[in-house]
C-alpha cells in the first residue's frame, strides 16, 4: 500500500524510502497488535503462577510498545505516514489471532509464545529486504527489534520449559 511521501532532505531514493515505508508499516501493524496480546495475557492470566506472568506480560507489552514507537518514527523519518491506529492493525496484522477464552498460565504462555516468535519471524524476514535497498538505518532496526524479541520469547518459553 504506497502512500505519498513527505519532503525530506534523507539522502535515500524516494523509491527505497517507499518501500521501507511499506515494510515498517506491515511490522508496525504487527507491532500494534502484539502489544495488544501481550496485554490480553496480562489481563487475564489465572493460576499459581499468576504474579509472575502478570508482570512478565506487562515487561513484555511495555518492551513491544518501545518498538512501537521506534518503527513508527523511523516511517515519519522517512517521509511516510505511520498507520499505526487498532483497527489498521486489526485488518493488516499477519500474527495469528490471540484466544479470548483462554486463563491458565500454560495456555497464555502458548499463546505469547506464538504471536512472539510470529513477530519475530516477520521482523527477521524485514532485515534483509532494508539490506537488499541500502537502508542501513531500517536494517539495523530491525536488527535490534528482532534481538529484543527473541529475549522476551526466551523469558516467555522459560515458563513452559523444565528440566525433566
Amino acid at each position: 500500500m504506497s502512500q505519498t511521501l513527505h519532503p525530506t532532505r534523507i539522502d535515500i531514493p524516494d523509491n527505497a524510502r517507499a518501500a521501507m515505508v511499506d515494510l515498517l508499516n506491515a511490522r508496525l501493524a504487527d507491532a500494534v497488535d502484539l502489544a495488544g496480546q501481550m496485554k490480553q495475557a496480562h489481563w487475564n492470566v489465572k493460576g499459581p503462577a499468576f504474579i509472575a506472568l502478570h508482570e512478565l506480560f506487562d515487561t513484555v507489552h511495555n518492551a513491544v510498545q518501545v518498538h512501537v514507537d521506534d518503527i513508527a518514527e523511523r516511517i515519519t523519518a522517512l517521509g511516510g505516514t505511520a498507520r499505526g491506529t487498532a483497527a489498521v492493525a486489526a485488518s493488516a496484522s499477519t500474527l495469528p489471532q490471540y484466544p479470548l477464552d483462554i486463563r491458565s498460565g500454560s495456555a497464555h504462555v502458548d499463546a505469547a509464545s506464538t504471536a512472539l516468535a510470529a513477530f519475530g519471524k516477520g521482523v527477521r524476514a524485514a532485515i534483509p529486504a532494508a539490506g537488499e535497498v541500502g537502508d542501513a538505518d531500517t536494517e539495523d532496526l530491525f536488527v535490534g527489534v528482532s534481538r529484543d524479541i527473541d529475549k522476551s520469547l526466551w523469558l516467555v518459553e522459560a515458563h513452559a520449559q523444565s528440566d525433566r
